[in-house]
Order: C-alpha cells, then structure tokens, then sequence
C-alpha cells in the first residue's frame, strides 16, 4: 500500500530552492516565522555533496525547521521523514527528526512524541542521514506513534546542542513506508522478508525459521514460489501456502498448528507426497495425537511403504490415528502382484522353518506362501539370506521334504511392514478404496493394539487387512465394512480374504462383510468375534459355500456372539499344526458359538455352518458350547447344522467331553442337534433291550457316551399286558456308529420313555 501512488497523496515537501518562506523556525503553523531573509539561514545551490541545500547557523537551543505545509496522515498509514545533514564549522550540534502533531480544527495533539532519536554531528563533512518515522500505530519502529485523531503533521528537523555551528541540510524527504507494516498489521509474516528466494534449488530452511520465529502469533505466508527446504522445519506458528515447497525423504515440516492434511497438500501439491509427509510429522512429535485428512480424497499411484516415509523410525508404540479421509488406488503397474517360485526344504520338528532356499534373497518379508501341505495364510515373517532360511508365520501340516513353493508377493496400500514393531496404531472413518486393483493394509512384524474403525475396505484385489506377523496382537475391527471385489464371481472362483490374523486376543465387532472367499482367517486365541454380518452367497443352485469364519488352531479360547452368519460357515481346523496328529494337549477345546443368526439358501444338502476339519488323527472334542443359534435353510433344506469334514481324518469321538448343544433353533434343517439331546422312545412291543436311536442327531454324528435319564411316560407293562415297576440300565455306543444306547430291563417290557442321551461324559 502506498497513498502516493494509490491515492495521489502528495507527502513530499518542496526543495529549498523553491523558497524559503514555507520552513519556518517554529511549529510550522500558520503565522509562524519562517527562514525567508533570516540572518542565520541561506540556500546553497552548489554543494559538493548534496546539490542544492539549506545553510543554518545555530542560534537557539533547539533550533527548528518545519514544513509549513500540512502533510497528511491517514490511519494505518506510516511515513518516513529522512534528511542528510553535514556540520560546516563551529560547535557540532545534534539532529533529530521532529514533528507537530496537528488534529480537527488545526489543534495541537498533546501528549504524543514529536521526536525521533537524535544524532550527534562528530566530523565536519561528513554527511549523515537522520530518520524518523510517524504513524497512527504504535509498531516497532515507528519512531512517532500519534494515534488515530492526527490528520496531519508539520514535519523538519531539530538541531540540538551548543550554539554558533554551523550545518547544511539537503532537500527533506517523506515517504509512504506503509508496506513495511502490511503484514505486521493483518497479521501475517512473509517468508520472503526474511530472506526466502522461492526458486526451487536454493536453500530457504533457515528462513523459513526465521520467519516463524518472528510470527509471535502470527499467520506465516508462503508466497507463489517453489522453497526448497534442505533442513527441517518446524512451524509454531499457523502458516498458509500459496507457494510449494520441496525437501528431501528424511527431512521433516510440522506444522504445529494446522496440522491436518489439506495444509500438506497445500504446502507440497502432490496429494501421495503430502500424505507421507504428514504422517512422517504425526510420528515425530507434531503434538498431535491423530492427523486428520480433512475429507479430502489421496490418489495413491503405489504402495506406500509407510516406514520408508518416517526414515528415522523403526517402531513406535504411542497412540497415533490416522482419520476422516479416503485414499483411492490409481491405475498402475505398481500394484501388479509378483510370484516368486523357489525350492526349499521343510522339516516338521522346525515348524515355522524353511531351509535351503534357492534364491532367498528375492522372495519378499511378508509374502504369501503356497506349496503342498501349506494351510491357509502362512506368511513369510523374516528370512536369512546368508543363511538361506525363511521364518514362517505358522506350521506347514503336510510338507516334510524338498519341494517348489510360490511367494506370492501382493500389493498393500498401505504397507506398515518396514517397521519392526507398531503399537497402539489407529485407523478411523477412512475409506480404501482398492478398486481391484491391490489390497489394503499390511501390518507390521508385530506390535499390539492396531485398531481400524469405522472403515470402508472396498474391492481389495486380494486382501484387506494382511498380518505377516504378530502385528495383530490385541487387534481391534470395529464396525467397518469389507465390501469385495468379487461380488460378481461365484463361490468357487472367489480368492479374497477380509482379515487374517496370527496372534491373540483379536477382537472383530459389528463390521459388515460381502462375498469374499472368507471374512477372517483367525490363528490365534482369545479371539471375539461378535456382532458381525459376513455374507458369500452367489446365484448358483445347490451351490457350494466357503467358510466365512475360520478358526485355526485347536485350544482356541474364543467366542463366536451375536453375528448374522449369512450362506457361509465357520470352519474349526488345525491346518498350522506341522504335527497335525494328536499327541497330548487339550484338542478342540475352547469354543464357543452363541446367539448367533445362521441363514443359508438354495444350497448343496450337505452344507453346514459349523465344520470341524482336524488335519490329524486322535482330535477330539474338549469343552464346546454352541448355545442360542438360530439355524435356518430356505429354497430347500440341509442335512444338519454342524458336521465333521473328513478329508483328512474324523474326530475320536470317544474322548469327547464338555460339550453343550442346547437351546438353538432349526428351520429347514432335517438333522435338529442338541447334547443332551432328548429322544422321545416308543416301544411298540415287548423287549427286553430296548434300542434308543438318535437318527444322526448328536451333534457332528458323535457316540452315545453318557444318558442323563430315562423317564417313562406310562406303566411299562411286559407281554401279557401286566404292569412291572423295572429300572433299566444302559448300554452306551452301541450300533454300527456307536451312536445308539440300549436300555437293558429285567424282563421284556414295552412303553414310551424319555431318554436323554449325550455324546460326553
């Protein structure tokens, strides 16, 4: 701002050689005396230094000069008064700038300083500048603050000191220096008045500093530039960008107070960039617990190696969270999975070991492992290449020997596997849209506590949550939606996975999952899995359906509550087991499945909701509940709820103990299970051995171990119709399948009873 030139304002006084008679030796005000025809004044119109120039002798003690004309001020507006002077002979004097603050009706404003600084002549010749500065604001700087009632000033100098020197004075200058304040005084502080050259390759850290450091509250301004920025910048003062800037990997801008991603898009104009920037400053002391994406969408053109964009952190376990925004996966090559295929050789007494691997040094940390005799979900969690060995995430239950495996390497948008641990990690209200082209999250080699919240995981290509490790220990899902690519695909074509985790104590609440080939592949125990929706039906008639659920690992110490399980099932195996055969342990043990709502349709007779597939001989049963379900087929009806999958071996179901099957519904569903399961028996003719059949309704075809009582519903009465009072003792596992009980009377009998017969004792 400038009112010379915005305005037209005129704030420069005439030159001397226009005459003496506007300077006057007072004020400056109307009728006061001016230097016109004065003795102790001359004008000199060929000065060595200055041109043309006023000649003044000191006679007074403060010998003034003032322009009598009424230079204006406006509020907000600062003028600078500046003149060179130089002593001639005599006493050397001082110089100051000065003022007459002029108000309304050409009243003198009191109260106010009317001085700048002075300064003292020392050497005769030498010219010397003095200057002052007036305004309405009190400011740094402003050497002459007059407050917002002065409308003019009669402006000069005061010449101070002994009498008798002798001083020339060149043409007086006043300026409009407003611009010096514009920021200062709406509040914002320019980078590049401290030093900022905006050009792309030279070094504007430490203004960038100095800029902050001079804000005081302030608003630092980024004008249209490109800064290359070679150090680390911490701002704590709120900065706005007009301009980008550039800075290397493992350099950092925090932004204290606006930290949020759309003010690191603004400072770096590329949404990825600002994306790895900003969670570089989240993890390094932005005092911020969470960075917020504002709502605005990242186009992801790669996978984001998210320890590669914080160089100088290998874990971290402070609560962070990343939350409100959606990343959105760009058509590139980038996501292309790869497949490594390699021989390598497993033994069993080393579970989680594969040695003798050709090429170690290609296969990726962190990839899938497929081969004979490999489970679902084995990972490489680390490998030695000097060595030649990978670790695995889990057991291989059939793969003794020497044989090729395939690595298959998938693309994760997010990709937390560079760190060595990551805890207490956070993920809200964020949208992943992978588009079908990569997968979502991989989580670090370990850490607890990693939450996602209020997610959307749309179309993964292969997977949305991946664990490669024990990163999932204490993992928290909470009601996000999984929503596959392969809605379009039938069951049987269909790769997908939602979650897989390795670890304990994993929590997966309320989410709502569609179609993929399962919903979570759980490793670990202590599991909850409650209040989910997981539906993977197709259009096929009498088709097959996948597990939505499953279980690996025999103690498993998990519940399964209140979900809408919908055409898929639960699966129960031991398929990480490198010994799949039971040898000593608990089996089965520590399971249960409650309130549940099972719905299935249009499905093969066989299908089932509950599978238990040991990969072993001599596994039992040891403590199952399956309480409160409510089992329903439609457009057509299924054999049984629960089965065992015998592919690889059948349970030992004289060892079953601890189970409950009670209280659950059956619609559409010819086998009704329940243990104890109660028999209504009708024996229509005398016998003395009475054969109580359950029709395959123990649950999973178990034996008939234990009967809890016998009540008889009438007289028993033998042949010839005479009533006998008879107390019958049982036979357990009787029959081809041992699932029958005989009841054993004294003589032969016949009646109607209430059997109540369990597959445990």
């Amino acid at each position: 701002m400038n009112k010379a030139i915005t305005e037209g304002i005129q704030f420069m006084p005439p030159a001397f050689k226009d005459g003496l008679n506007v300077w006057s030796s007072g004020d400056g005000t109307p009728g006061s005396d001016t230097y016109d025809g004065a003795a102790n004044a001359a004008f000199v119109p060929a000065d060595a230094d200055f041109g043309g120039c006023l000649e003044l002798q000191k006679t007074s003690s403060t010998q003034k000069l003032r322009y009598m004309g009424q230079t204006p001020l406006q509020p907000g507006c600062y003028l600078q008064i500046k003149a060179r002077v130089k002593a001639i002979s005599g006493n050397l004097p001082s110089v100051r700038i000065a003022g007459w603050a002029g108000a309304a009706g050409n009243t003198h404003i009191t109260g106010v300083t009317e001085r700048a600084d002075a300064v003292t002549l020392t050497t005769y010749g030498e010219v010397v500048e003095v200057t002052g500065i007036v305004g309405s604001g009190s400011r740094d700087g402003v050497d002459m603050p007059w407050g917002r009632t002065a409308l003019y000033g009669h402006f000069g100098l005061d010449i101070e000191g002994a009498n008798g020197g002798l001083i020339r004075v060149d043409d007086i200058e006043i300026t409009d220096i407003t611009n010096v304040f514009l920021r200062d005084m709406i509040g914002i502080v320019d980078v590049r008045d401290f030093g900022a050259v905006g050009n792309g390759s030279t070094d504007d850290s430490a203004a960038f500093e100095a800029a902050d450091a001079a804000a005081n509250g302030r608003t630092v301004f980024v004008p249209e530039g490109t800064y290359h920025l070679a150090q680390s910048v911490t701002f704590d003062s709120e900065v706005t960008f007009e301009g980008t800037v550039t800075m290397p990997t493992d350099r950092m801008l925090i932004l204290t107070k606006n930290f949020d991603l759309p003010n690191y898009i603004d400072a770096f104009g590329n949404e990825e960039l600002a994306f790895k920037k900003a969670f570089q400053a989240l993890l390094n002391n932005v005092d911020h617990e969470s960075l917020d994406l504002g709502g605005r969408k990242v186009a992801v053109t790669g996978p984001i190696d998210m320890q590669a964009a914080v160089p100088n952190k290998t874990s971290y376990a402070t609560r962070r969270v990343i939350r409100n925004g959606q990343l959105e996966a760009q058509s590139s090559a980038a996501w292309d999975t790869q497949v490594y295929t390699s021989q390598a050789t497993y033994d069993p007494s080393n579970a989680t070991r594969l040695t003798n691997v050709a090429n170690v040094a290609n296969i990726p940390v962190g990839s899938l492992v497929r081969g004979n005799g490999v489970g679902r979900e084995v990972y490489v969690r680390s490998k030695d290449v000097g060595a030649g060995e990978i670790t695995l995430t889990a057991g291989l239950y059939d793969a003794a020997g020497t044989q090729n495996f395939a690595f298959h390497e998938f693309k994760y948008m997010l990709d937390f596997r560079g760190f060595s641990q990551l805890s207490k990690f956070a993920m809200t209200d964020i949208e992943f849209q992978c588009n079908s082209r990569c997968s979502g999250i991989r989580l670090a080699p370990s850490g607890i506590g990693f939450n996602l919240r209020d997610c959307f995981v749309s179309r993964p290509k292969d997977r949305g949550v991946t664990s490669s490790g024990w990163g999932c220990q204490g993992m928290l899902i909470d009601r996000c939606q999984f929503l596959s690519a392969e809605e379009n695909k039938n069951v049987a074509d269909r790769v997908s996975i939602a979650v897989n985790a390795n670890a304990n104590d994993v929590k997966l609440r309320d989410n709502r999952v569609t179609k993929f080939l399962h919903f979570a592949v759980l490793s670990g125990a202590n599991s909850l899995v409650l209040g989910n929706h997981f539906f993977q039906g197709d259009s096929v008639s009498g088709g097959i359906r996948s597990a939505g659920l499953v279980i690996v690992g025999t103690y498993t110490s998990s519940a399964v509550a209140g979900n809408y399980i919908d055409n898929c099932f639960i699966e129960w195996t031991n398929e990480h087991d490198s010994t799949p055969d039971f040898v000593t342990g608990f089996s089965y043990s520590a399971l249960s499945i409650t309130d549940n709502i099972f719905l299935c349709g249009d499905v093969a007779s066989w299908f089932s909701y509950i599978v238990v597939r040991p990969y072993g001989t001599g596994h039992f049963l040891n403590g199952v509940s399956v309480t409160g379900n409510k089992f329903r087929s439609i457009n057509g009806s299924i054999d049984r709820a629960e089965r065992v999958d015998t592919s690889f071996s059948n349970l030992n179901f004289s060892r079953s103990t601890n189970v409950h099957f009670e209280g659950n519904t059956y619609h559409g569903i010819s086998k009704k299970s329940a243990n104890p399961l109660r028999i209504r028996h009708d024996q229509n003719s005398a016998s003395q051995t009475w054969v109580i059949d359950p029709d395959g309704e123990l649950p999973f075809g178990g034996r008939a171990r234990g009967v809890d009582s016998v009540v008889p519903f009438n007289a028993l009465v033998n042949g010839s119709g005479s009533t006998r009072y008879a107390t019958p003792y049982v036979q357990l596992e009787r029959g081809s399948n041992g699932d029958q009980v005989h009841l054993v009377f004294e003589e032969a009998v016949q009646g109607t009873a209430a059997v109540q017969v369990r597959i445990d004792k």
